[in-house]
Parts: C-alpha cells; sequence; structure tokens
C-alpha cells in the first residue's frame, strides 16, 4: 500500500520549522540585472515564510545570501572579493551560514565550494523552493547543494517581498530561462530553457501591487517579446502583446513597462499596443550588440543589422515619442576595425537615448569560448570601447537637447542624491529628471518642463 503523508502533516512540519527560525535574520544582497533583484524577493517571501526577517545589518545576520550574476567576468570578481568580506566574518561567527544562489552558483555547482570553502549554500534559479531543506541540512555542517534546473518552475504562486523597493516601482516576473543561444552567452545554461508564467497569476499580483499603492510595474523576461502561455483546455494561446494589454487595462494610473526585447521577436502587435495605451511606457530596450552584420552572426543573434535597422524604423514610425536604448559588445572575436566602423555608424542613425556598452569577457562553456578564439587585444577592445562611449556620450546630449522646453509627466521616485531640495523621477521614455521639490511626495505625478539636460539626465521645473 503506498504510502500517503497528510497535508496536516506537512503543515506542522512547516509550522514547527518557522517557529525553530523565529528571530533569525536573513541578510541578502543582488547582484546583476532586474531578474536577479526579482529572484531575490522570491527567496525573501520564502524566507519569511519559514520564519526569518531581514536585516540591513550584516553583523547581525544569521544567513548571508549573495545573488549572484555570471554574465562577464568582472562580475564574478566582484562577487569573489565580497565573499572573503563574509568569509571573515564567519571566522569570528562560526553559525553563520553563508549561500551563494542565482547564476553563479549554476555556472559553477560543487566546484563553488571547493573554491569557497566557507560556503555552505549553493542554490541555482529554479530550487529556490527547497531553501528550508538546504538550510536545514548546512545546520547539520553539510555542504548544500542544489542546481537543478527546472523547465516547469516559474515561481507563480510565490508573492515576492519587496523588502528593498522604493514603493513605487515593482517587477513582475512574466518568464524566466532562455533559448537563444547568443554564442557568447551563459544565460542559457544558468537560466534554463524558456518558459511563461500563467497570465492570470501575473494580472493577479499587478492588480494586488496596485492595492498595495504602487505605481509602476515592470515586466520581465530575458525575452518578453517570445513570451506565450498556452492555454490546452480552451485550445487558446497567450501573447506578449496580449499580456502587455491586459496588464495596461488593470489601471489607467499603473505605469507598465518591459524588459527586454529580442531584436527578431519584437512584433508590430507590440508597438501598435504601446501605441494604444498611455500608461505603457513610451521607451523599449532593443539590445542591438553588434553593427556588423557578419559579427551578429558569429554571435548568433540570428538578425542582420539590416533586420535590426528595420525594427529601429518600425519604432520610430509607430512611437515617434519612444525612446530607445541597447547594449553594445566590443571586441567580439575577430572583429575588424571595418565591423568597429560598423558599430559607431548604428549609434550614429539609431540615435539611441542611451546605451550600456561592454568589452567582450569570455565565458566559460559558451560556444564562442570552444569555437572562437578570443582574438582582439585587450588594448584594441579599451580604446574601441573608449570611442564607442564618447560618441554615445555626444548623441545622448543631442538627444536630450531636443527635449528642452517639453513638458513630460514624471513619477516621483525620491530625493536627489545631489540636494534635499530636489527631487528625481522617471519620464515613460524612463529619462531621469530632477526638479525642485515644493510640496510633491514619492508617488506623485508631477508635470514639469525640461529645461536644460546633460547626457544622463533632464532637469526642470514642475508646471
Amino acid at each position: 500500500m503506498e504510502n500517503v503523508i497528510s497535508p496536516n502533516i506537512i503543515k506542522n512540519q512547516e509550522s514547527i520549522n518557522k517557529d525553530k527560525n523565529a528571530g533569525k535574520k536573513l541578510f541578502i544582497e543582488t547582484y546583476g540585472c532586474q531578474m536577479n533583484v526579482a529572484d531575490s524577493e522570491l527567496v525573501v517571501s520564502i524566507m519569511m515564510d519559514n520564519g526569518f526577517s531581514t536585516t540591513d545589518e550584516i553583523n547581525n545576520a544569521d544567513l548571508i545570501f549573495i545573488n549572484t550574476c555570471s554574465i562577464r567576468d568582472n562580475a564574478e570578481q566582484r562577487i569573489r572579493g565580497r565573499l572573503q568580506v563574509f568569509k571573515k566574518l564567519k571566522r569570528t561567527k562560526p553559525e553563520l551560514l553563508i549561500g551563494v544562489i542565482g547564476c553563479m552558483a549554476e555556472r559553477l555547482k560543487e566546484k563553488l565550494v571547493e573554491e569557497e570553502h566557507l560556503i555552505d549554500l549553493v542554490i541555482g534559479p529554479d530550487a529556490y523552493r527547497d531553501l528550508p531543506n538546504l538550510i536545514k541540512t548546512a545546520e547539520s555542517g553539510q555542504k548544500a547543494i542544489n542546481v537543478l534546473l527546472s523547465r516547469e518552475e516559474t515561481y507563480a504562486d510565490i508573492n515576492p517581498v519587496r523588502y528593498s523597493s522604493n514603493g513605487v516601482s515593482a517587477f513582475i516576473s512574466i518568464m524566466r530561462g532562455c533559448d537563444n543561444m547568443c554564442s557568447y552567452c551563459v544565460v542559457p545554461f544558468t537560466r534554463g530553457r524558456e518558459r511563461s508564467r500563467d497570465p492570470q497569476s501575473i494580472l493577479a499580483e499587478a492588480k494586488q501591487l496596485v492595492v498595495d499603492g504602487f505605481k509602476e510595474v515592470t515586466l520581465l523576461g530575458q525575452n518578453v517579446d517570445k513570451y506565450n502561455w498556452e492555454d490546452k483546455k480552451a485550445g487558446s494561446t497567450f501573447s506578449f502583446a496580449s499580456l502587455l494589454e491586459e496588464v495596461a487595462r488593470i489601471n489607467p494610473d499603473l505605469r507598465v513597462r518591459f524588459s527586454t526585447s529580442y531584436p527578431q521577436d519584437m512584433t508590430d502587435e507590440v508597438l501598435n499596443t504601446m501605441a494604444k495605451y498611455k500608461n505603457i511606457c513610451k521607451h523599449i530596450h532593443l539590445p542591438a550588440q553588434s553593427g556588423s552584420t557578419r559579427i551578429l552572426e558569429k554571435m548568433k543573434r540570428g538578425y542582420s543589422r539590416q533586420w535590426y535597422d528595420s525594427r529601429i524604423k518600425s519604432i520610430k514610425k509607430i512611437l515617434p515619442e519612444c525612446a530607445i536604448s541597447s547594449d553594445i559588445i566590443t571586441g567580439f572575436c575577430t572583429e575588424t576595425e571595418e565591423d568597429h566602423k560598423e558599430t559607431l555608424s548604428l549609434l550614429t542613425e539609431a540615435g539611441y537615448d542611451m546605451v550600456f556598452m561592454f568589452k567582450y569577457s569570455e565565458r566559460p562553456n559558451t560556444y564562442a569560448e570552444k569555437k572562437f578564439e578570443d582574438d582582439v587585444p585587450e588594448d584594441v577592445k579599451s580604446s574601441r570601447l573608449t570611442e564607442i562611449i564618447n560618441l554615445q556620450s555626444k548623441i545622448s546630449v543631442e538627444v536630450n537637447k531636443k527635449d528642452i522646453g517639453k513638458t513630460f509627466e514624471v513619477l516621483v521616485e525620491g530625493v536627489s542624491k545631489k540636494s534635499k531640495d530636489e527631487l528625481y523621477g522617471r519620464s515613460s521614455q524612463n529619462k531621469v529628471i530632477i526638479f525642485p521639490r515644493k510640496d510633491y511626495k514619492k508617488g506623485d505625478y508631477v508635470n514639469i518642463k525640461v529645461t536644460k539636460v546633460t547626457s544622463a539626465t533632464l532637469i526642470g521645473e514642475s508646471i
């Protein structure tokens, strides 16, 4: 006869675990992308359900989690530097548990414990439900490791705890994983295959955020354009454009953003949906990575320069007021001076509002690491990156100058770092705008007329 565990027994065990952990404090530090921030909010929710509270004071912590990024080597080196600080604390407080979670944990797995001896837990992005059991194992003196990837896990039923939120903006994870397999990227190996989250759970989360006073949500996915929920019972599918529209209809005062779009998959249907709703913010992050079709093919990006240019043209035609940002990698394998010039021409032609710019960093076990030689000298990478940064700085200033005299609705996020007499917020185009404080407060919508600009910021007066 099969043994059946009573739900009451499970609930009793959960209650025991919660009581056992009552008073224990978690310190969590997050590196990398917005997806990692959203994951940390899931982790905090799970830990609080098991009796832990959070602390901003590392010396008060009983458990330290560092949520990690593996996208570039310098990100991992920063994390290893922080681990040295945590390990010094552990030597004075032996009962302290240290856990590495997220992408670096998934990439290195058991090797991480071998390299960083005082680490107690190594937990991949799909194993957070197992945290209570893993902590119990670590408390017994054993190393606790779970880096199993899942084809189904979306954490749809877990309500994130916005422990470090500004109380105005929140992230909603709509899908996990990535199937694009770009030759330089570790994400498919650290976050697994693409899977979309039930749209009803997403809408329920967004509605609750409105109830809780949030004014803006950002829908997150490695490639939001590939969001595709199949309702097998109804025989229907739910696209990203459909989801975006449903979230926008929840409340006209709720701003809706999303990240990240993939050039090959971004459709005019999404652009037309953005145009239809005022509260869908007019900003698209569309990573190009290179302006050279030859390099794009080597990167396995799945589109040409011509295709990318056509997407930029569509955005500007359908959404003329839309801001566009991008990512650029310089110095990828075999990149020539001519390839570099094509990237510079892309910056000029696209007229980006803002760009994240990086030197190529070879990542272990990627297709590029296995098949290509990282043959662009470091000094050449650096000089090309400097040239890209200098050009984009000039472009950003010129683009921002066009905003002088215009009025934007700004959602107030907080007090300016430079002056207590000034507030800052963002426009629909995701541009930071600074203005006099007056009687405005965080969460207010304020109309600001731009009077001057820098390459990164708009400055104005309320009207």
